[in-house]
């Protein structure tokens, strides 16, 4: 199975399962509120996090813009979205505290010129929304980068995800299950799709979780997964569309410390009689 490098870690078998925070948009436009998360991220042992990145005049329309909804920025969704979007000035910084804190960061880029402005900061890695799935040109422009790409394919049908892999190829390439519900409901999350997506492309393949709770995201690492993204955040009832999906601090800690005991118990798949167990066998054995 090959492998694929985002930055200097290797993702891929026999490599540790890259574990990305996925902050998105759980900052709420406060930079102050950003640093906080990626303190989180680095403090559990995370190897990164994830923003995300819209030009929102060319993804959503002006009627879209116009609609009303009361917000902490003004009372239409523009002001919302306009609102939660960082600029030059604050991705500089967020990209100068990450290197300070030893965190890799990327993002999803939902539109063209989005992958344009992140290519001034050299991301290790761009990551492809399950939305922006079916978007041939998108997808396209993405690959131009030449960077490793990680695509979810949520919400799509096989045929899709076909399509999605014959448009970008299996360089650099990493898919990831997910369920594109928030919070997803746990008998909707078809882990056994992970082995499956691995046999069919040949590529890496990782679990983008929504779930409440951890065990589904150990059963992922079980199942094989070569990274684990989740949403994250500081409190699961503040304000915002995704915290309810996401996982609080003790929460990342405790999946990256249980994800590599998850690894380093699956072994290598041969039969052993360990060292510990000899001086067992020779008391409890009576034949052989």
């Amino acid at each position: 199975m090959p492998q694929v490098k985002i930055g200097d870690q290797v993702v891929g078998d026999g490599a540790p399962c890259y574990i990305v925070g996925e902050i998105g948009i759980n900052h709420n436009g406060d930079l102050g509120l950003a640093r906080r998360l990626i303190d989180v991220a680095a403090i559990a042992g995370a190897n990164a996090v994830k923003f995300q990145k819209r030009t929102v005049d060319v993804v959503y329309t002006a009627e879209e813009l116009a609609r009303p909804r009361e917000n902490p920025f003004g009372a239409t969704n523009g002001d919302l979205k306009r609102g939660l979007e960082f600029g030059h000035d604050q991705y500089q910084h967020l990209d100068g505290y990450c290197r300070d804190k030893g965190v890799a960061w990327f993002a999803s880029c939902w539109d063209e010129a989005s992958v344009d402005f992140l290519e001034r900061f050299a991301p290790p890695a761009y990551k492809i929304a399950s939305a922006s799935l079916t978007d041939d040109a998108l997808l396209r422009h993405h690959r131009k980068t030449g960077r490793p790409l990680i695509v979810s394919t949520g919400m799509s049908t096989m045929a899709q995800v076909d399509h999605a892999v014959s448009v970008l190829g299996t360089d650099q390439l990493i898919l990831l299950h997910t369920t594109s519900a928030y919070p997803a409901k746990i008998a909707d999350l078809n882990l056994r799709m992970i082995p499956v997506l691995r046999e069919r492309y040949g590529v890496p393949v990782g679990y983008s979780g929504h779930e409440v709770g951890l065990a589904s995201s150990y059963a992922a690492a079980a199942l094989g997964a070569c990274m684990i993204e989740r949403h994250i955040t500081l409190d699961r009832a503040m304000w915002g569309t995704d915290q309810a999906a996401s996982v609080e601090p003790q929460g990342l800690m405790k999946l990256v410390r249980d994800v590599r005991v998850i690894e380093e118990s699956l072994g290598d798949g041969e039969k052993h009689v360990t060292a510990d167990e000899v001086p067992i066998m020779r008391k409890l054995r009576r034949v052989g």
